[in-house]
């Protein structure tokens, strides 16, 4: 075998892509958990390990998921503060969906003896409705915010 493997070229060509809403006149909620995701550590280079929670409630548009799940990966390589995963996801997310409600919650595993979570939102200013809760822990979901 020569040359890059697919895979590879896939993540490094990763594009957050998106559908239409086909139910646009309704208010639901879409979560997904990210169990998996890794990025490097910006000051020692060592890997970081979460997972991520993204709730949204969509507008004109919803997230395709191969693209999400690449794009996810594609932090795999890139050195990145927690707190900064969470808002350029957040941002990003954003900027592509125009969502009438998105959260991005990272939940960083322990290192250093030190447990990090972040938590990012975004609200449309029109909208005066309520995203569904999170899902349990049982359902795979962040314990609920204080």
């Amino acid at each position: 075998m020569t040359g890059e493997p697919y895979g590879t070229r896939m993540i490094r060509e990763a594009r957050l892509e998106c559908f239409d809403n086909r139910s646009p006149e309704r208010d639901y909620t879409i979560q997904f958990t990210l169990p998996e995701f890794t990025c490097l550590c910006p000051r020692s280079g060592f890997p970081d390990f979460a997972t991520l929670h993204i709730r949204y409630v969509p507008g004109r548009r919803c997230v395709e998921l191969k693209s999400l799940k690449l794009y996810i990966n594609s932090f795999r390589d890139r050195a990145v503060f927690h707190e900064d995963v969470v808002n350029i996801v957040l941002s990003d997310l954003v900027g592509l969906l125009e969502p009438r409600y998105l959260e991005v919650v990272g939940d960083f595993n322990v290192r250093g003896n030190i447990k990090t979570v972040v938590r990012a939102t975004h609200r449309d200013g029109a909208w005066r409705g309520t995203a569904d809760p999170w899902w349990g822990p049982a359902g795979g979901g962040p314990e609920p915010a204080g």
